[in-house]
This record gives C-alpha cells, structure tokens and sequence, in this order.
C-alpha cells in the first residue's frame, strides 16, 4: 500500500502544486511527445478530445504548456515548477499579509472594546505614585512584564530630566541596551542644553533610545506598551520638587490617547544630535570654509558636501543654510 502512494507521488510531481490528476497526467504525456496536436495527446491518454482541451487550457494558463497554432509544445519542467512555486508563494505572501491585517485589526478592536467596558463599567484602575523612586522602578517592573515594552515620554522642564538623568538614567539605559525597554522621549531644549545633559543623551542614544527636542513640551507624561499611562498630578505643571505625586492610569482609551500627543510632538521635534556627515560640515562652515575646501578637508566631492548641508537642514527644520547654522548653535550642536 505505502509503496502504491510513494509510486503514484512519483508519477504525478505536480499535484502537490495544484494540478489535477488529469493535468498532471497528460503534462506527463506532453513531457514525453515534446509536441504533439489535440488528437496525437488525446490518443496518448486514451481521453475523448473536448477532455483532453479543457485540462490543456488549464495547463496553458499555468504556464507548463505552450500553444502554437494547432500544436501543444512542453515546456521545460524547471521553468513550469517555477512558475508554480512563485505563484504559490506569492499566494502564502498574500495570506500571510491578510493574517497580519487581521491580527492587527482584532488588536485595534480589542482596544475599542477594553475602552468601551471601561467606560460603561465607571471604573479605570488608577494607582497613585507618590515618589521619584517608586515611578521610575514601576515603569522597570511593568517592563519586565513584557518585554520589549515600548516607552513612549515627553519631558519638559530640565529640572524633570536632570532628576531623571541622575537618579534613574542608568537603570533606564541598561533596560534598554538588555532589549527591556525601547524608549523615545520628547524632550524640551533647554532640558538638554548643559553638556552633562547632551551626554546622557548620547548614552540613551547608544542604547538604541530615540531622543528629539522642541522648543516647548506642553507636560510631563508617559504611556508604556498598550496599557499603562503615567499623568502628572496636575497637567502642564512641573512635578513638585521633593515629591512625584502623579499617576499611573490602566486604560486603553487613555494610552491611546496620550500616544497620539506623544506622536503628534514627535513628529515636530528635531533630533537632539545630528548625524555625524551633517555635523562635520556644519563644523567647518562655521570656521568659514566654503564648499569647495570642506570638500578637500574632508576628502569628499562638492556635490556629497551640499547632499551633507541639506541632510543638516532637514534635521533641523531649517530653510537656509544660515538658518542651520543658527538652529545648530542655538542646540549646542556646534
């Protein structure tokens, strides 16, 4: 029996790749007679002709046979399983692709439903925090939970980021250099102007944290992962000095909503350092060289140089190359 179905498997390669068995039969036939007409192939499968037409046409659209007037030429096989392997595979890439859409979609529905029940039921579950200490190692534990848990942060005063930088910084960074944390923060400019604080930074930066800056943050908050918000005890106030009375809300509807703040900031901040490339000619065209010269300086053409001015501008938000260079002082940048 098991040796029947291994030589019928044998027999018949492409029925695993969705042909029929009559199609798989008579491209057999086809590999064998090379060219044949409809009667030379309904003779060679012992099949009435209009039978043998209806699988050849389907064998054509497959690619594994070609027409030529009257006759029906073979192709070779590498050529006809590849088709069919690509097609199958372009068929799996689609499904994969509705699955996810759906998996994305049910994620988005979840949310709708969680705010829904939270909002008929009255109740949000709110945890008041009443410490640096305590905030900064919940934001680790619920981290931990899940990890990578994506932290999203809008720091806006320096006062807020100096006590974030000295007390916590390094348990943040090591957070999220071990994969424990993917943090991005918004961070008002003149919370980084001070060296020591470009220098966290730059570690936060090394660590694979995403760091901008605007001129103004309207608060200080924070949403980690889908389900926990962190709210100020009072909004567009600076947390108190001695005491971070704020709270941690655990409701969808309210992540939702402070990641699209969160996003909407982001997109008009600018990168609190600049990519190496734009910084070297910022550098020496402040020191006065022209083009040319930064070109030789730096052993590059002129064009790459001005490609180098303009990556600058964008990351600054700047229309001229004066503009730049005021905009990179202003950041410490230079």
């Amino acid at each position: 029996m098991s040796t029947t179905r291994n030589a019928a498997s044998r027999a018949d390669p492409f029925e695993s790749l969705g042909l029929s068995p009559d199609q798989a039969a008579l491209y057999t036939a086809m590999l064998r007679l090379h060219r044949a007409t409809l009667s030379e192939l309904a003779e060679a499968v012992d099949r009435p002709a209009e039978d043998v037409l209806d699988a050849l046409d389907g064998l054509v659209r497959l690619g594994a046979v070609n027409r030529r007037r009257e006759e029906f030429l073979a192709r070779h096989p590498a050529a006809a399983i590849g088709r069919l392997v690509a097609e199958r595979l372009d068929r799996m890439a689609r499904e994969t692709r509705q699955i996810d859409e759906v998996l994305a979609a049910a994620g988005r529905l979840t949310h709708h439903y969680d705010a829904g029940r939270d909002w008929r039921s009255g109740r949000f579950s709110v945890e008041p925090v009443s410490g640096a200490d305590e905030l900064c190692e919940s934001v680790i534990g619920l981290a931990l939970q899940a990890p990578p848990a994506e932290l999203v942060m809008a720091v806006p005063d320096r006062r807020t980021m100096i006590r974030l930088a000295d007390g916590y910084g390094g348990q943040w960074i090591q957070a999220a250099t071990d994969g424990i944390l993917r943090p991005r923060m918004v961070v008002a400019l003149d919370a980084v102007s001070a060296p020591a604080m470009r220098e966290v930074c730059a570690r936060f930066s090394a660590a694979g944290a995403g760091l901008r800056a605007l001129d103004a943050v309207p608060s200080w908050f924070f949403a980690l992962g889908e389900g926990t918000a962190g709210l100020p005890a009072e909004w567009g106030v600076p947390l108190p000095e001695h005491s971070y009375n704020c709270y941690l809300v655990h409701a969808p509807v309210a992540v939702g909503a402070l990641r699209a703040l969160f996003e909407e900031l982001w997109a008009r901040a600018a990168p609190i350092s600049p990519h190496t490339n734009a910084l070297q000619v910022l550098r020496l065209a402040a020191h006065g060289l022209s083009d040319d010269a930064i070109a030789r300086h730096l052993g590059v053409s002129v064009r790459t140089v001005r490609a180098r001015f303009a990556e600058a501008m964008s990351e600054l938000g700047a229309q001229s190359r004066f503009h730049a260079g005021v905009e990179a002082a202003r950041r410490g940048w230079l």
